[in-house]
């Protein structure tokens, strides 16, 4: 089949970009589009030299580095993509991905990483951390945001199947669309990630520094707790912001490069995790290097870290908020605890989550898909999907 992939945007390798290379292993084929593409050279290579098509975006003036701004712009450009001619249409979708105009003889199903949810149910937390909760412009904004959910809903209808990278993404959906989804957890590099034993007798955070992240927690906890290190890799905004808060005991190591952090997670003796995550890799990357996680416990890191009651030898622990008092209290926890957790049941439970499980589900679904379309069927039946109860 006539194959085109759809993307948000492509500036930087991250985990949408992981799903990416993912789905272009399976359909080396396909057609890319794409609103923009800054991606620079070194990150390329997963494109495998193909010709990237994208929107009238990319020429705007400073697209390169203000693109996020053109959002108002992006409904109307990814419906300018003429996908026509393509039988099958994939995307992945964060942003507007899953918007491109398909018609019924046209297969698309759309995996995503989450409805946009700085226009949903994260707005308000977004406006104020942006400083937009009052006057012209905090009104424009929210303007612009209630006529970016009335389309969002709008083509929801013209997906035929969704894929969630999590249940509580499947969740979010359904409250969002009201429709089912099925769950396809996203790939991870467990081979390069790789199971280490020997512990040094530290504590480590990694991740961009940015908000929503909530480091800023982790690090002013760990500064009630002098007698505990902490190391913290990770590049941001907030840079500044976190380097003021370091305290004797926390060592800062800012951005450094994948082989880095490999052997600091592979040496550590558990990853700390703050965010509320739609799915969230780097608890996955650490277990798979046999670091247990202590993480807040909402979001996709449920479903990644076996806590108490879990099938299986646990491989975490969770904090219920996100509160110093309640991280300091986890962590106790977790030492309490020290000997529960082994660094052969946090690979093995990271393995979930391969890349090539990945590839095997997803082929399987769309090729089921296709198969279902061709013949009149009804695309969701026979899926294990999600939604609001599950």
């Amino acid at each position: 089949m006539k194959t085109a992939i759809i993307h948000d945007w492509l500036v930087n390798y991250a985990g949408a970009e992981a799903v990416l290379a993912e789905m272009l292993k399976i359909y080396p084929g396909a057609d890319i589009f794409t609103l923009v593409d800054f991606l620079p050279a070194e990150a390329r290579s997963f494109l495998q030299g193909r010709t990237v098509s994208t929107s009238c975006i990319q020429a705007l003036p400073a697209a390169k580095k203000y693109y996020r701004n053109y959002l108002p712009l992006m409904p109307l450009a990814v419906e300018q993509f003429d996908l026509s001619g393509y039988e099958l249409v994939l995307s992945s979708s964060h942003a507007v991905a899953k918007g491109v105009l398909t018609g019924p003889g046209q297969l698309h199903i759309s995996y995503v990483h989450s409805p946009m949810r700085y226009a949903w149910d994260l707005q308000h937390q977004y406006l104020q951390q942006a400083g937009l909760t009052s006057g012209i412009k905090a009104w424009l904004t929210k303007w612009l945001l209630h006529r970016l959910r009335l389309w969002d809903v709008r083509t929801a209808n013209g997906v035929d199947l969704f894929i969630a990278n999590s249940r509580f993404i499947a969740r979010r959906i359904w409250k969002i669309y009201r429709r089912k989804a099925v769950v396809i957890y996203p790939p991870v590099d467990t081979e390069s990630f790789s199971l280490c034993e020997d512990k040094d007798d530290y504590y480590i955070a990694a991740s961009r520094l940015v908000p929503y992240k909530r480091m800023d927690l982790i690090v002013e906890a760990f500064g009630e707790m002098p007698d505990k290190r902490l190391v913290v890799i990770g590049g941001g905004p907030d840079e500044g912001k976190i380097r003021r808060k370091l305290s004797k005991n926390i060592t800062f190591l800012g951005y450094q490069p994948k082989e880095k952090l490999i052997s600091c997670l592979q040496r550590a003796r558990a990853l700390v995790f703050a965010a509320e995550e739609d799915f969230g890799i780097t608890p996955v990357e650490a277990q798979a290097c046999g670091a247990p996680v202590i993480a807040y416990g909402r979001g996709g890191v449920t479903e990644s870290i076996i806590g108490d009651g879990g099938a299986g030898r646990p491989t975490g622990v969770f904090f219920s908020e996100q509160r110093i008092d309640s991280l300091k209290k986890a962590v106790q926890q977790f030492e309490a605890r020290s000997g529960e957790f082994s660094p052969q049941a946090c690979s093995q439970n990271a393995l979930r989550f391969s890349r090539g499980r990945f590839r095997q589900e997803y082929e399987r679904i769309v090729d089921v898909s296709v198969k279902r379309h061709a013949g009149e069927g009804n695309i969701d039946d026979g899926w294990e999907c999600f939604a609001a109860n599950d």
